[in-house]
C-alpha cells in the first residue's frame, strides 16, 4: 500500500477505529472507580469520561456533514466505496461507547439509565446502514459480556440486558427497519424508473422527432419540446463522448483521458467527460487556468510533459503519482472550445500527439451533429407552428376570429405579456386599438387604458409603423421610456420587451400588432422574422375578413335605409320565434305603412320619397331596443321583431314610433310637409304560432289600420274582435 492509499484508509476508517478504542476503553472497566456511591472519580477515569462524551459530539458532527464519494470514485476504490458504512460504524460505535459510559457511571447494573443503551440500539436498528446497525448490537452484547466477566453485573442481570438488547435490535428490524427499507427500495425504484424513462423519452423522442408529423406527435409547448431535444441531445453526446475518450485512453495506454471545457468567459475550464482508471480525480469540476492546461489555452497549441511533480496536474487531487502529461487543445475553427488531456507514467511521443489532436475533431463533429439536429429540429417547429398559424388565419372569417387566432399563432412562435391589434382608417386619420390579449403571466400593467382606444397619428411607436412601413423598435426594446407606444395617455409600464409590426396591404399599413413582454430580449431577429410573415399573412386576412362582413353587410341589410332587408328579417323572425317557443315567451311583429306615400312620390318626386323612407328608419332604429330587429319589408312598408315583447308593450313602442313619424317635416320644392304611419301588431304565441300565420295576421290588423282612417295603431285582436262584432251586425240586421 502506498502513502496515498494508506491516507485514504485513514481517512475512511480512522474514525472506527478510534470509536472502537472508546468501547474497548469502557469494555476494559477504566470507568468502573467513576460509578456512583464509590466516592470521588480518581482523574483518569473522569478524564476519560469527559473525552467519552466529547467523541459522541464530534462523532455525530462527522455523520451529519458527511458527503459520500462520487459515483466515479466509488467504483475506482474500494476503499471508498466504503466510505458510508465506515461512517456509520464509526457513529455507532462512538455512542454504544458514550451510553455505556454514562450508565457505569450512574450505577452500572443498577443505573437508572440503562434504557438509554436500547434506544443506541434502536435507532442504529432503524436508521443507520447494515454495518452501523450490526455493529451496535455486536458491541453492546460485547460489553455486556465484559461487565459480568468483571463482576460489575451479576451473569443474570447481564444475560437479561442481552436478551432486551437483541429483543430491542430484532423488533426494530422486523417492523420499523423493514418498513424503512421497504419504502426507500420502493422509492429508488420508482426514481430509477422515472430518470429512465425521461433519459429513454428524451432519446426515443430525438430519435423519431424527425420521423413524425406535427398531427403526430404530442401538442407541446416550444420550450418543452426544446428541453425534449436538448435532454436527448445531451444524452447522446455525453455517451459518444465517453466512449470516444475510451478508445483514445485504451489506445495511448493512458491512466486518464479528460475533456475540459472553456465557461463562457474563457476564465476557467469544466470538466466535461473523463474516462480513468483512477479515483483521485478532482470532484471540485472546475478548473483554473495555471500551469499545463493554461500553457495549451494561451498559446492554442499541444503541450507535452514528460514527467510532472504530484499536484502539478490539475484534474487529480494533490498527492497523485507524477507522470507524462499531453494536452492538446480542442478548437472549432479560429475559437478554441477546450482542451483534451491524456496522462500515464511513459512520456508520449509526436505520432500520439498527433492522435490525440485528431481526437478532438470527432468531438467536435459529433457536437456539430447535434447542433445541425437540433437546428433542424428548431426550424421545422417553427414552420409547422407556422404553417398552422397560416392555415387557421386562411380559414377565419370574421375580424374577430382573425384577432384571436393573430394572438394565437405569436403565442405559438414566442412568449409574450400583451398582445394588441390596432386597425387604422385613412379616411377618418384615426388609429383604433381592435384587439388586446393579456397573458396571465403578463407582468405588465397599464394595459387597462387601451381599452376602446382611438387616437390620432402622434410621435408614438404605433403611429410611426403605420408611418413608415417597418417594424420598431429596431432592436426589439424600447431604449427612450418617453417615446409612447401608443398614446402618452396609455402608457404600458415597464416593457422589457416591444415589437410593433405593420399590417401591410400592398403599399399601405392597414395597422399594427404590437407585442410587449416583461423580459428583456424577448424579440430577436428570427422571431422577428417569423413575426414578420405572421403579420402579413394578419393584414391579408384582415382585409378578407373586412370584406367579408362587408359582403354579408349588403346580403342582409337594405341599401336604401340601412335596415335589415327582408330575407334577413325572416330568418330572424324564424330564430326568434323557435327561441320563444323554448323559452315560453311572447314576442311581437309590427308592421308599418306610410300613408299615401304614392302621392308622396308623385307630387315630391322620387328621390324625396326616399329620403322620406330614410327618415322612417331613422326613427324605427332610434326607438326600438339593440335585441329588437327593424326592417324594410318592401316598398314603403317596414317591419319590427320584438323580442320578449307582449301585445301591451308592441302597441305602446308602436305609438311612439307613429308619433315620431307624425312630427318630422320634410323640406321640397312645394314647401314642407309630414307624413304619417299605420301599424299592425300581432303577438307570438296569442295571435298565431307559425311565422307566416302571424305576419299574415299583423298585415290584416294593418290593412284595419289604413281603412279605419289610417294614422293609428290595431292589434289583430283588436281587428279580429271589430270583424266579429260586424259579422254580428250583419246577422241581425
Amino acid at each position: 500500500m502506498n502513502g496515498r492509499e494508506l491516507r485514504r484508509a485513514v481517512r475512511v476508517a480512522g474514525g472506527s477505529l478510534v470509536s472502537a478504542a472508546a468501547c474497548a476503553a469502557v469494555a476494559a472497566g477504566l470507568l468502573d472507580a467513576a460509578a456512583i456511591g464509590e466516592g470521588a472519580a480518581p482523574l483518569p477515569a473522569a478524564t476519560l469520561l469527559a473525552s467519552l462524551l466529547v467523541l459522541v459530539a464530534v462523532m455525530i458532527a462527522r455523520r451529519l456533514q458527511f458527503e459520500a464519494p462520487s459515483a466515479r470514485a466509488q467504483r475506482s476504490s474500494p476503499l471508498l466505496a466504503a466510505a458510508r458504512p465506515c461512517a456509520d460504524v464509526e457513529l455507532s460505535l462512538a455512542l454504544v461507547a458514550g451510553a455505556y459510559a454514562v450508565v457505569t457511571v450512574t450505577g452500572a447494573a443498577s443505573s437508572p439509565l440503562t434504557p438509554l443503551v436500547y434506544a443506541v440500539v434502536a435507532f442504529s436498528v432503524t436508521l443507520q446502514g447494515r454495518a452501523g446497525a450490526v455493529a451496535t448490537v455486536v458491541a453492546a452484547v460485547a460489553l455486556e459480556i465484559a461487565a459480568a466477566s468483571r463482576g460489575v453485573s451479576p451473569a443474570g442481570v447481564a444475560g437479561l440486558h442481552i436478551a432486551f438488547i437483541a429483543g430491542a435490535a430484532a423488533l426494530h428490524a422486523l417492523f420499523l427497519r423493514g418498513l424503512i427499507a421497504r419504502k426507500r427500495a420502493a422509492h429508488h425504484r420508482a426514481l430509477e424508473a422515472d430518470l429512465q424513462a425521461q433519459r429513454d423519452s428524451a432519446r426515443d423522442y430525438r430519435l423519431i422527432a424527425a420521423a413524425l408529423g406535427a398531427d403526430s406527435r404530442a401538442r407541446r409547448p416550444r420550450s418543452e419540446e426544446e428541453e425534449k431535444l436538448a435532454a436527448g441531445a445531451v444524452d447522446t453526446l455525453s455517451k459518444s463522448m465517453y466512449f470516444t475518450l475510451g478508445l483514445v485512453k485504451r489506445s495511448l495506454g493512458a491512466r486518464t483521458c479528460i475533456l475540459l471545457w472553456l465557461d463562457d468567459r474563457g476564465e476557467r475550464l469544466k470538466i466535461k467527460e473523463c474516462a480513468t482508471d483512477s479515483d483521485a480525480i478532482t470532484e471540485r469540476g472546475v478548473l483554473g487556468l495555471e500551469g499545463a492546461l493554461g500553457a495549451v489555452v494561451r498559446d492554442q497549441a499541444p503541450v507535452s510533459l514528460g514527467s510532472t511533480r504530484p499536484g502539478q496536474i490539475p484534474y487529480y487531487e494533490t498527492g497523485e503519482p507524477a507522470g507524462a502529461f499531453l494536452g492538446v487543445p480542442v478548437t472549432d475553427g479560429a475559437h478554441l472550445r477546450g482542451v483534451l488531456c491524456a496522462d500515464r507514467d511513459a512520456p508520449f511521443d509526436r505520432d500520439e500527439a498527433e492522435f490525440l489532436s485528431r481526437s478532438t475533431e470527432q468531438i467536435l463533429r459529433a457536437i456539430r451533429s447535434e447542433q445541425v439536429f437540433a437546428a433542424v429540429e428548431r426550424a421545422k417547429y417553427e414552420h409547422e407552428r407556422f404553417y398552422k398559424a397560416s392555415a387557421r388565419l386562411c380559414e377565419a372569417l370574421t375580424l374577430e376570429q382573425v384577432m384571436e387566432t393573430a394572438f394565437d399563432a405569436a403565442a405559438e412562435i414566442v412568449g409574450f405579456g400583451l398582445a394588441v391589434m390596432t386597425l387604422y382608417d385613412r379616411d377618418r386619420g384615426r388609429h383604433r386599438v381592435a384587439s388586446v390579449r393579456v397573458a396571465d403571466d403578463t407582468g405588465l400593467s397599464g394595459y387597462e387604458s387601451l381599452d376602446g382606444l382611438e387616437f390620432r397619428p402622434n410621435t408614438g411607436l404605433v403611429s410611426m409603423v403605420v408611418k413608415n412601413r417597418h417594424f420598431l423598435p429596431a432592436g426589439g426594446e424600447l431604449r427612450d421610456t418617453h417615446t409612447p407606444i401608443f398614446t402618452k395617455r396609455a402608457r404600458i409600464k415597464e416593457p422589457g420587451s416591444v415589437l410593433v409590426l405593420p399590417l401591410l396591404s400592398g403599399d399601405d399599413a392597414i395597422g399594427t400588432f404590437t407585442l410587449l413582454s416583461r423580459e428583456k430580449k424577448r424579440f430577436g431577429k428570427d422571431v422577428r422574422e417569423m413575426l414578420g410573415v405572421i403579420a402579413n399573412q394578419v393584414a391579408i386576412s384582415v382585409e378578407n375578413a373586412m370584406m367579408y362582413k362587408q359582403m354579408e353587410t349588403m346580403a342582409t341589410t337594405d341599401g336604401l335605409t340601412g335596415l335589415a332587408n327582408h330575407r334577413y328579417f325572416q330568418e330572424r323572425l324564424a330564430e326568434l320565434l323557435l327561441r320563444a317557443e323554448r323559452q315560453r315567451h311572447e314576442t311581437s311583429i309590427l308592421l308599418t305603412d306610410v300613408d299615401h306615400f304614392k302621392s308622396v312620390n308623385d307630387t315630391y318626386g322620387h328621390p324625396v320619397g326616399d329620403e322620406v323612407l330614410r327618415q322612417v328608419s331613422v326613427v324605427l332604429r332610434s326607438v326600438v331596443r339593440k335585441t329588437d330587429i327593424p326592417a324594410r319589408y318592401g316598398g314603403e312598408e317596414f317591419a319590427v321583431v320584438l323580442d320578449g315583447t307582449g301585445e301591451e308593450g308592441a302597441i305602446e313602442l308602436a305609438s311612439r314610433i307613429r308619433q315620431e313619424v307624425s312630427a318630422l317635416e320634410f323640406d321640397s320644392e312645394q314647401g314642407k310637409f309630414q307624413i304619417t304611419l299605420s301599424v299592425g301588431v300581432a303577438t307570438f304565441p296569442g295571435d298565431g304560432t307559425d311565422k307566416g300565420v302571424l305576419i299574415e295576421r299583423a298585415d290584416q290588423a294593418l290593412y284595419h289600420a289604413k281603412e279605419s282612417g289610417r294614422n293609428r295603431v290595431v292589434s289583430y285582436p283588436k281587428f279580429a274582435a271589430m270583424r266579429q262584432t260586424l259579422r254580428e251586425t250583419k246577422k241581425a240586421s
